[in-house]
Protein backbone atom coordinates (compact mmCIF):
# COMPACT_ATOMS: atom_id res chain seq x y z
CA UNK A 1 0.00 0.00 0.00
CA UNK A 2 2.84 2.37 0.95
CA UNK A 3 4.60 1.61 -2.33
CA UNK A 4 1.38 2.36 -4.20
CA UNK A 5 1.01 5.74 -2.47
CA UNK A 6 4.66 6.63 -3.11
CA UNK A 7 4.31 5.60 -6.75
CA UNK A 8 1.20 7.74 -7.11
CA UNK A 9 3.01 10.67 -5.54
CA UNK A 10 5.90 10.30 -7.94
CA UNK A 11 3.46 10.13 -10.84
CA UNK A 12 1.76 13.26 -9.56
CA UNK A 13 5.11 15.03 -9.29
CA UNK A 14 5.85 14.13 -12.88
CA UNK A 15 2.45 15.31 -14.04
CA UNK A 16 2.48 18.74 -12.40
CA UNK A 17 5.17 20.40 -14.57
CA UNK A 18 3.49 19.22 -17.77
CA UNK A 19 1.39 22.37 -18.47
CA UNK A 20 4.62 24.45 -18.50
CA UNK A 21 6.62 23.35 -21.60
CA UNK A 22 5.64 26.34 -23.75
CA UNK A 23 6.76 28.94 -21.21
CA UNK A 24 9.44 27.00 -19.35
CA UNK A 25 12.34 27.89 -21.67
CA UNK A 26 11.68 31.59 -21.13
CA UNK A 27 11.07 31.42 -17.37
CA UNK A 28 13.90 29.02 -16.51
CA UNK A 29 16.43 30.78 -18.73
CA UNK A 30 15.88 34.55 -18.82
CA UNK A 31 18.79 34.91 -21.28
CA UNK A 32 16.63 33.13 -23.86
CA UNK A 33 14.17 35.95 -23.82
CA UNK A 34 16.17 38.73 -25.47
CA UNK A 35 14.80 41.98 -26.74
CA UNK A 36 15.26 40.66 -30.28
CA UNK A 37 13.87 37.19 -30.86
CA UNK A 38 16.45 34.77 -32.27
CA UNK A 39 14.19 34.24 -35.28
CA UNK A 40 14.99 37.76 -36.52
CA UNK A 41 18.71 37.04 -36.27
CA UNK A 42 18.22 33.86 -38.30
CA UNK A 43 16.17 35.83 -40.84
CA UNK A 44 18.90 38.47 -41.07
CA UNK A 45 21.55 35.79 -41.67
CA UNK A 46 19.30 34.25 -44.31
CA UNK A 47 18.90 37.64 -46.01
CA UNK A 48 22.68 38.20 -46.09
CA UNK A 49 23.25 34.63 -47.28
CA UNK A 50 20.88 35.04 -50.21
CA UNK A 51 22.62 38.29 -51.13
CA UNK A 52 26.01 36.57 -50.99
CA UNK A 53 24.78 33.65 -53.07
CA UNK A 54 23.13 36.02 -55.55
CA UNK A 55 26.41 37.83 -56.20
CA UNK A 56 27.27 35.35 -58.94
CA UNK A 57 24.02 36.09 -60.77
CA UNK A 58 25.36 39.57 -61.43
CA UNK A 59 28.48 38.26 -63.15
CA UNK A 60 27.74 36.29 -66.36
CA UNK A 61 26.14 39.15 -68.29
CA UNK A 62 29.13 41.35 -67.50
CA UNK A 63 31.73 38.81 -68.61
CA UNK A 64 30.39 37.66 -71.97
CA UNK A 65 32.29 40.33 -73.92
CA UNK A 66 35.54 40.16 -71.87
CA UNK A 67 35.71 36.36 -72.15
CA UNK A 68 34.92 36.52 -75.86
CA UNK A 69 37.69 39.09 -76.36
CA UNK A 70 40.37 37.32 -74.30
CA UNK A 71 39.80 33.67 -75.22
CA UNK A 72 37.98 33.95 -78.52
CA UNK A 73 35.16 31.75 -77.22
CA UNK A 74 31.87 32.21 -79.03
CA UNK A 75 28.98 33.78 -77.17
CA UNK A 76 27.16 30.48 -77.69
CA UNK A 77 29.87 28.64 -75.71
CA UNK A 78 29.73 31.18 -72.90
CA UNK A 79 25.94 31.11 -72.98
CA UNK A 80 26.03 27.31 -72.70
CA UNK A 81 27.94 27.56 -69.42
CA UNK A 82 25.34 30.01 -68.11
CA UNK A 83 22.54 27.73 -69.29
CA UNK A 84 24.03 24.73 -67.45
CA UNK A 85 24.14 26.85 -64.29
CA UNK A 86 20.51 27.90 -64.68
CA UNK A 87 19.31 24.38 -65.53
CA UNK A 88 21.05 22.84 -62.52
CA UNK A 89 19.70 25.63 -60.34
CA UNK A 90 16.20 24.69 -61.43
CA UNK A 91 16.64 20.93 -61.19
CA UNK A 92 18.28 21.12 -57.76
CA UNK A 93 15.63 23.47 -56.33
CA UNK A 94 12.82 20.88 -55.85
CA UNK A 95 15.17 18.75 -53.74
CA UNK A 96 16.62 21.61 -51.69
CA UNK A 97 13.93 21.41 -49.02
CA UNK A 98 14.40 17.63 -48.79
CA UNK A 99 18.15 18.11 -48.34
CA UNK A 100 17.56 20.63 -45.55
CA UNK A 101 15.10 18.32 -43.81
CA UNK A 102 17.59 15.47 -44.00
CA UNK A 103 20.94 17.18 -43.27
CA UNK A 104 19.94 20.53 -41.72
CA UNK A 105 19.86 24.08 -43.04
CA UNK A 106 23.34 24.99 -41.77
CA UNK A 107 25.19 22.16 -43.48
CA UNK A 108 23.36 22.48 -46.79
CA UNK A 109 23.73 26.27 -47.04
CA UNK A 110 27.38 26.33 -45.92
CA UNK A 111 28.19 23.67 -48.51
CA UNK A 112 26.25 25.53 -51.19
CA UNK A 113 28.11 28.80 -50.53
CA UNK A 114 31.43 26.95 -50.67
CA UNK A 115 30.51 25.48 -54.07
CA UNK A 116 29.61 28.92 -55.42
CA UNK A 117 32.90 30.36 -54.14
CA UNK A 118 34.92 27.44 -55.55
CA UNK A 119 33.33 27.78 -58.98
CA UNK A 120 33.83 31.55 -59.15
CA UNK A 121 37.41 31.38 -57.86
CA UNK A 122 38.52 28.46 -60.04
CA UNK A 123 37.38 30.32 -63.16
CA UNK A 124 40.27 32.77 -62.64
CA UNK A 125 42.72 30.08 -63.83
CA UNK A 126 40.64 28.55 -66.63
CA UNK A 127 42.05 28.28 -70.13
CA UNK A 128 39.37 26.28 -71.98
CA UNK A 129 35.62 26.69 -72.41
CA UNK A 130 34.88 23.24 -70.94
CA UNK A 131 36.38 24.48 -67.67
CA UNK A 132 33.95 27.40 -67.71
CA UNK A 133 31.11 24.90 -68.00
CA UNK A 134 32.42 22.92 -65.02
CA UNK A 135 33.08 25.94 -62.80
CA UNK A 136 30.17 28.18 -63.75
CA UNK A 137 27.77 25.47 -64.80
CA UNK A 138 28.23 22.50 -62.47
CA UNK A 139 29.66 23.93 -59.25
CA UNK A 140 27.81 27.25 -59.16
CA UNK A 141 24.59 25.67 -60.47
CA UNK A 142 24.49 23.08 -57.69
CA UNK A 143 25.40 25.71 -55.11
CA UNK A 144 22.83 28.32 -56.06
CA UNK A 145 20.16 25.65 -56.61
CA UNK A 146 20.59 24.48 -53.03
CA UNK A 147 19.81 28.03 -51.88
CA UNK A 148 16.74 28.52 -54.06
CA UNK A 149 13.33 29.64 -52.78
CA UNK A 150 13.20 26.52 -50.60
CA UNK A 151 15.82 28.07 -48.31
CA UNK A 152 13.74 31.15 -47.54
CA UNK A 153 10.56 29.07 -47.29
CA UNK A 154 12.14 26.57 -44.88
CA UNK A 155 13.50 29.30 -42.60
CA UNK A 156 10.18 31.14 -42.60
CA UNK A 157 8.11 28.04 -41.88
CA UNK A 158 10.33 26.84 -39.04
CA UNK A 159 11.14 30.10 -37.27
CA UNK A 160 8.02 32.20 -37.74
CA UNK A 161 4.33 31.81 -37.02
CA UNK A 162 3.52 35.51 -36.90
CA UNK A 163 4.82 37.84 -39.64
CA UNK A 164 5.37 35.01 -42.11
CA UNK A 165 4.13 37.10 -45.02
CA UNK A 166 6.43 39.99 -44.13
CA UNK A 167 9.46 37.75 -43.71
CA UNK A 168 8.74 35.92 -46.97
CA UNK A 169 8.57 39.22 -48.83
CA UNK A 170 11.81 40.46 -47.27
CA UNK A 171 13.72 37.26 -48.04
CA UNK A 172 12.34 37.15 -51.58
CA UNK A 173 13.64 40.69 -52.03
CA UNK A 174 17.14 39.62 -50.97
CA UNK A 175 17.94 38.34 -54.46
CA UNK A 176 17.00 41.69 -55.98
CA UNK A 177 19.00 43.47 -53.27
CA UNK A 178 22.04 41.38 -54.16
CA UNK A 179 21.62 42.40 -57.78
CA UNK A 180 21.38 46.05 -56.73
CA UNK A 181 24.60 45.80 -54.69
CA UNK A 182 26.81 43.64 -56.90
CA UNK A 183 25.89 44.65 -60.45
CA UNK A 184 27.30 48.19 -60.30
CA UNK A 185 30.25 47.03 -58.18
CA UNK A 186 31.21 44.16 -60.49
CA UNK A 187 30.66 46.33 -63.56
CA UNK A 188 33.07 48.92 -62.18
CA UNK A 189 35.65 46.24 -61.33
CA UNK A 190 35.40 44.69 -64.81
CA UNK A 191 35.72 48.12 -66.44
CA UNK A 192 38.66 49.26 -64.31
CA UNK A 193 40.55 46.08 -63.40
CA UNK A 194 39.33 43.27 -65.65
CA UNK A 195 37.07 40.26 -65.19
CA UNK A 196 39.30 38.20 -62.89
CA UNK A 197 39.12 40.57 -59.88
CA UNK A 198 35.34 40.64 -60.34
CA UNK A 199 35.21 36.85 -60.20
CA UNK A 200 37.37 36.85 -57.06
CA UNK A 201 35.04 39.44 -55.50
CA UNK A 202 32.04 37.16 -56.05
CA UNK A 203 33.92 34.20 -54.55
CA UNK A 204 34.87 36.22 -51.48
CA UNK A 205 31.28 37.46 -51.08
CA UNK A 206 30.10 33.85 -50.83
CA UNK A 207 32.93 32.75 -48.52
CA UNK A 208 32.53 35.67 -46.12
CA UNK A 209 28.96 34.58 -45.38
CA UNK A 210 29.90 30.98 -44.44
CA UNK A 211 31.08 31.75 -40.87
CA UNK A 212 27.90 33.73 -40.18
CA UNK A 213 25.81 30.79 -41.37
CA UNK A 214 27.77 28.30 -39.27
CA UNK A 215 27.85 30.39 -36.09
CA UNK A 216 24.46 32.13 -36.12
CA UNK A 217 22.15 29.92 -38.17
CA UNK A 218 20.24 27.15 -36.41
CA UNK A 219 18.11 24.48 -38.02
CA UNK A 220 15.16 24.78 -35.66
CA UNK A 221 14.02 27.03 -32.74
CA UNK A 222 14.15 23.99 -30.43
CA UNK A 223 17.93 23.88 -30.98
CA UNK A 224 18.19 26.96 -28.74
CA UNK A 225 15.21 26.16 -26.53
CA UNK A 226 12.89 28.71 -28.11
CA UNK A 227 9.42 28.75 -29.59
CA UNK A 228 9.01 30.09 -33.14
CA UNK A 229 8.32 33.80 -33.29
CA UNK A 230 4.65 34.30 -32.46
CA UNK A 231 4.05 30.59 -31.80
CA UNK A 232 4.22 27.87 -29.14
CA UNK A 233 7.27 25.78 -28.33
CA UNK A 234 7.51 22.58 -30.37
CA UNK A 235 10.10 19.83 -30.23
CA UNK A 236 12.47 19.47 -33.14
CA UNK A 237 11.21 16.75 -35.49
CA UNK A 238 13.41 13.84 -36.44
CA UNK A 239 15.39 14.10 -39.67
CA UNK A 240 12.99 13.41 -42.51
CA UNK A 241 13.62 10.43 -44.74
CA UNK A 242 11.97 9.73 -48.04
CA UNK A 243 11.35 13.41 -48.81
CA UNK A 244 13.19 13.13 -52.12
CA UNK A 245 11.03 10.15 -53.06
CA UNK A 246 7.90 12.16 -52.32
CA UNK A 247 9.23 15.03 -54.42
CA UNK A 248 9.54 12.75 -57.43
CA UNK A 249 6.20 11.06 -56.71
CA UNK A 250 4.38 14.40 -56.67
CA UNK A 251 5.98 15.28 -60.01
CA UNK A 252 4.65 12.11 -61.62
CA UNK A 253 1.16 12.74 -60.27
CA UNK A 254 1.10 16.39 -61.32
CA UNK A 255 2.50 15.55 -64.76
CA UNK A 256 -0.71 13.63 -65.50
CA UNK A 257 -2.74 16.85 -65.28
CA UNK A 258 -3.17 19.66 -67.78
CA UNK A 259 -2.71 22.64 -65.44
CA UNK A 260 0.78 21.47 -64.49
CA UNK A 261 2.02 21.66 -68.07
CA UNK A 262 0.36 25.01 -68.64
CA UNK A 263 1.89 26.42 -65.46
CA UNK A 264 5.28 24.92 -66.26
CA UNK A 265 5.12 26.21 -69.82
CA UNK A 266 4.21 29.77 -68.86
CA UNK A 267 6.84 29.85 -66.13
CA UNK A 268 9.47 28.50 -68.54
CA UNK A 269 8.71 31.49 -70.78
CA UNK A 270 8.91 33.72 -67.71
CA UNK A 271 12.42 32.44 -67.00
CA UNK A 272 13.38 32.73 -70.65
CA UNK A 273 12.34 36.39 -70.79
CA UNK A 274 13.96 37.39 -67.47
CA UNK A 275 16.99 35.42 -66.23
CA UNK A 276 17.82 33.85 -69.57
CA UNK A 277 17.32 36.97 -71.68
CA UNK A 278 17.56 40.26 -69.79
CA UNK A 279 19.88 39.21 -66.96
CA UNK A 280 22.28 37.39 -69.30
CA UNK A 281 22.16 39.38 -72.54
CA UNK A 282 20.96 42.92 -71.77
CA UNK A 283 24.40 44.26 -70.82
CA UNK A 284 26.27 42.87 -73.86
CA UNK A 285 23.41 43.97 -76.14
CA UNK A 286 23.50 47.52 -74.77
CA UNK A 287 27.31 47.46 -75.10
CA UNK A 288 26.89 46.51 -78.77
CA UNK A 289 25.10 49.86 -79.21
CA UNK A 290 27.92 51.79 -77.56
CA UNK A 291 26.59 52.00 -74.00
CA UNK A 292 29.31 51.63 -71.33
CA UNK A 293 29.14 48.41 -69.33
CA UNK A 294 28.81 50.33 -66.06
CA UNK A 295 25.78 52.26 -67.35
CA UNK A 296 24.09 49.11 -68.66
CA UNK A 297 24.76 47.26 -65.41
CA UNK A 298 23.32 50.16 -63.40
CA UNK A 299 20.12 49.96 -65.47
CA UNK A 300 19.92 46.24 -64.74
CA UNK A 301 20.39 46.96 -61.04
CA UNK A 302 17.48 49.42 -61.12
CA UNK A 303 15.30 46.53 -62.28
CA UNK A 304 16.01 44.94 -58.89
CA UNK A 305 14.58 47.96 -57.07
CA UNK A 306 11.28 47.90 -58.94
CA UNK A 307 11.24 44.10 -58.81
CA UNK A 308 10.53 44.33 -55.06
CA UNK A 309 7.72 46.84 -55.56
CA UNK A 310 6.16 44.86 -58.39
CA UNK A 311 6.21 41.59 -56.47
CA UNK A 312 4.50 43.05 -53.42
CA UNK A 313 1.88 44.80 -55.53
CA UNK A 314 1.27 41.65 -57.56
CA UNK A 315 0.63 39.73 -54.34
CA UNK A 316 -1.95 42.34 -53.36
CA UNK A 317 -3.63 42.02 -56.77
CA UNK A 318 -3.59 38.22 -56.60
CA UNK A 319 -5.72 38.36 -53.45
CA UNK A 320 -8.35 40.36 -55.33
CA UNK A 321 -8.38 39.26 -58.98
CA UNK A 322 -8.32 36.09 -61.05
CA UNK A 323 -4.73 34.86 -61.09
CA UNK A 324 -5.08 33.55 -64.66
CA UNK A 325 -6.07 36.94 -66.01
CA UNK A 326 -3.30 38.63 -64.08
CA UNK A 327 -0.76 36.28 -65.66
CA UNK A 328 -2.20 36.95 -69.10
CA UNK A 329 -1.87 40.71 -68.61
CA UNK A 330 1.68 40.42 -67.22
CA UNK A 331 2.93 38.28 -70.10
CA UNK A 332 1.16 40.34 -72.77
CA UNK A 333 2.62 43.61 -71.50
CA UNK A 334 6.06 42.03 -71.15
CA UNK A 335 5.93 40.78 -74.72
CA UNK A 336 4.94 44.20 -76.07
CA UNK A 337 7.80 45.88 -74.20
CA UNK A 338 10.34 43.41 -75.64
CA UNK A 339 9.19 44.19 -79.17
CA UNK A 340 10.05 47.85 -78.59
CA UNK A 341 13.40 47.24 -76.87
CA UNK A 342 15.62 47.14 -80.02
CA UNK A 343 14.43 50.66 -80.86
CA UNK A 344 15.39 51.90 -77.40
CA UNK A 345 19.05 50.82 -77.52
CA UNK A 346 21.43 53.81 -77.70
CA UNK A 347 24.94 54.83 -76.59
CA UNK A 348 23.51 56.78 -73.65
CA UNK A 349 20.60 56.37 -71.25
CA UNK A 350 17.46 58.08 -72.55
CA UNK A 351 13.97 58.49 -71.01
CA UNK A 352 12.32 55.73 -73.11
CA UNK A 353 14.95 53.24 -71.90
CA UNK A 354 14.40 54.35 -68.30
CA UNK A 355 10.66 53.76 -68.76
CA UNK A 356 11.37 50.25 -70.09
CA UNK A 357 13.63 49.45 -67.12
CA UNK A 358 11.04 50.64 -64.59
CA UNK A 359 8.25 48.70 -66.30
CA UNK A 360 10.30 45.53 -66.69
CA UNK A 361 11.34 45.71 -63.07
CA UNK A 362 7.70 45.92 -61.96
CA UNK A 363 6.86 42.94 -64.16
CA UNK A 364 10.01 40.88 -63.47
CA UNK A 365 8.71 38.44 -60.85
CA UNK A 366 5.16 39.76 -60.66
CA UNK A 367 4.25 36.38 -62.17
CA UNK A 368 5.31 34.51 -59.00
CA UNK A 369 2.33 35.30 -56.68
CA UNK A 370 -0.39 34.34 -59.22
CA UNK A 371 1.55 31.25 -60.34
CA UNK A 372 1.94 30.13 -56.73
CA UNK A 373 -1.75 30.86 -56.11
CA UNK A 374 -2.73 28.66 -59.06
CA UNK A 375 -0.48 25.85 -57.80
CA UNK A 376 -2.18 26.11 -54.42
CA UNK A 377 -5.63 26.14 -56.00
CA UNK A 378 -4.98 23.13 -58.19
CA UNK A 379 -2.75 20.94 -56.01
CA UNK A 380 -3.59 21.69 -52.37
CA UNK A 381 -1.13 20.31 -49.84
CA UNK A 382 1.28 19.26 -52.60
CA UNK A 383 1.38 22.79 -54.01
CA UNK A 384 4.78 23.70 -52.55
CA UNK A 385 6.44 20.71 -54.20
CA UNK A 386 4.58 21.28 -57.47
CA UNK A 387 5.73 24.90 -57.42
CA UNK A 388 9.29 23.64 -56.95
CA UNK A 389 9.00 21.71 -60.20
CA UNK A 390 7.33 24.67 -61.93
CA UNK A 391 10.28 26.74 -60.75
CA UNK A 392 12.56 24.13 -62.31
CA UNK A 393 10.84 24.73 -65.64
CA UNK A 394 11.45 28.47 -65.13
CA UNK A 395 15.18 27.84 -64.91
CA UNK A 396 15.21 25.39 -67.81
CA UNK A 397 13.53 28.06 -69.97
CA UNK A 398 16.13 30.55 -68.77
CA UNK A 399 18.91 28.10 -69.59
CA UNK A 400 17.69 27.51 -73.14
CA UNK A 401 17.48 31.23 -73.96
CA UNK A 402 20.81 32.01 -72.24
CA UNK A 403 22.41 29.58 -74.71
CA UNK A 404 20.34 30.37 -77.81
CA UNK A 405 20.66 34.10 -77.23
CA UNK A 406 24.44 33.81 -77.47
CA UNK A 407 24.17 31.62 -80.57
CA UNK A 408 21.82 34.12 -82.22
CA UNK A 409 24.27 36.95 -81.54
CA UNK A 410 27.06 34.90 -83.14
CA UNK A 411 24.95 34.06 -86.20
CA UNK A 412 23.11 37.35 -86.83
CA UNK A 413 25.60 39.81 -85.34
CA UNK A 414 22.81 41.38 -83.30
CA UNK A 415 20.39 40.54 -80.49
CA UNK A 416 17.36 41.99 -82.28
CA UNK A 417 15.95 38.63 -83.35
CA UNK A 418 16.20 37.43 -79.75
CA UNK A 419 14.08 40.32 -78.45
CA UNK A 420 11.41 39.79 -81.13
CA UNK A 421 11.28 36.01 -80.58
CA UNK A 422 10.96 36.47 -76.82
CA UNK A 423 8.16 38.97 -77.31
CA UNK A 424 6.28 36.39 -79.38
CA UNK A 425 6.86 33.74 -76.69
CA UNK A 426 5.35 36.04 -74.08
CA UNK A 427 2.23 36.34 -76.25
CA UNK A 428 1.99 32.55 -76.25
CA UNK A 429 2.34 32.53 -72.47
CA UNK A 430 -0.52 35.04 -72.16
CA UNK A 431 -2.80 32.72 -74.13
CA UNK A 432 -1.69 29.68 -72.12
CA UNK A 433 -2.51 31.51 -68.89
CA UNK A 434 -6.10 32.01 -69.98
CA UNK A 435 -6.45 28.33 -70.87
CA UNK A 436 -5.53 27.23 -67.32
CA UNK A 437 -9.00 28.22 -66.09
CA UNK A 438 -10.59 25.39 -68.07
CA UNK A 439 -8.88 22.68 -65.99
CA UNK A 440 -10.45 22.63 -62.52
CA UNK A 441 -10.19 18.94 -61.58
CA UNK A 442 -6.43 18.82 -61.19
CA UNK A 443 -6.55 18.70 -57.41
CA UNK A 444 -8.74 15.62 -57.49
CA UNK A 445 -6.55 13.89 -60.05
CA UNK A 446 -3.34 14.56 -58.14
CA UNK A 447 -4.71 13.44 -54.79
CA UNK A 448 -6.08 10.29 -56.30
Amino acid sequence: MTETIESAARDDDRRQPQPQPQTQPHEAHPRRRPRIHRAWIVAAVTFVTIIGGAAFNSLPGLLIDPLHTEFGWSRGEIGLAVSIDMALYGLTAPFAAALMDRFGIRRVVATALTLVAAGALASVWMTASWQLMIYWGLLVGLGTGSMALAFAATVTNRWFVARRGLVTGILTAAGASGQLVFLPLCAWIVDEHGWRPASVTVALAALVVVPFVWLLMRDHPADVGLAPYGGAYVAKPAAARGAARRTVSVLFKAARTGPFWLLAGTFAICGASTNGLIRTHFVPSAHDHGMPITAAASLLAVIGVFDVIGTIFSGWLTDRFDARRLLAVYYALRGISLLFLPMLMAPDVRPPMVFFIVFYGLDWVATVPPTLALCREQYGEDSAIVFGWVLASHQVGAAVVAFLGGVARDVFGSYDVVWYASGALCAVAALMSLVIRRARTAATLVSG
